[in-house]
Parts: C-alpha cells; sequence; structure tokens
C-alpha cells in the first residue's frame, strides 16, 4: 500500500512538475514574441522618426527661402475690337486720371496719350 501512495504522489510530483515546465515554456515563448515585437516598433519609430527630422529640416529651408512680396496685381486686358480704334476724349481723360491715381505720371511715360 505504501508503494502505491508512493507511486502516487511521484506521479502527482511529476505531473506538476511537466505542468509548471510547460507554463514556463509558454511564458518563455511569449516573452520572445513581446520582445520581438517591441524591437520592430522600436526600429519602425526610429525610422520614421529620422524621416520626420528630414521632412521637418527641409521644410524649414524652404520657410526660410520663402518671399511674399504683394504688390497688388495688374492685369491689363486687350480686346480685338478696342485695338484699332481711336479712343474718344472722355476715354484719354478717365485714363489718364486711372493713371494719375495709380502714381504714374502720363507725360512722362514712354508712349503719351493723344
Amino acid at each position: 500500500m505504501t508503494t502505491k501512495i508512493i507511486s502516487a504522489a511521484a506521479l502527482a510530483i511529476a505531473f506538476i512538475a511537466g505542468w509548471k515546465t510547460s507554463s514556463w515554456h509558454h511564458d518563455s515563448q511569449r516573452l520572445v514574441a513581446e520582445r520581438a515585437a517591441q524591437q520592430v516598433a522600436d526600429k519602425a519609430l526610429l525610422r520614421e522618426s529620422q524621416i520626420a527630422d528630414i521632412v521637418e529640416q527641409r521644410l524649414a529651408n524652404l520657410h526660410a527661402n520663402e518671399r511674399v512680396i504683394d504688390r497688388g496685381v495688374i492685369r491689363e486686358i486687350q480686346k480685338p475690337v478696342y485695338q484699332r480704334l481711336c479712343l474718344e476724349p472722355d476715354a484719354i481723360r478717365l485714363l489718364n486720371h486711372a493713371a494719375q491715381y495709380t502714381g504714374a505720371d502720363p507725360a512722362k511715360s514712354a508712349a503719351p496719350l493723344p
């Protein structure tokens, strides 16, 4: 009877030891997988931060070279119907007034109006 108790106890100890060893093995595999995933995430974060640094430097250089000169937009539209016709005196007066308003002197222009 004592041998049966001893063998049952040995069998229980072996089962518990196997269970514990299996648990340690699964924990070890899980730890290896977590460390590998963390290494991949760290490498990706490092690579992305390097790319972000490069982009930031290029944007800083672009911003330093940027100049905004706001002088307004001047458009001249020539319609074909007005190219070969003489202007009326009222139209010339309006053009001279517009030239004086913008700061241009029609008397000093290369081609004075008739």
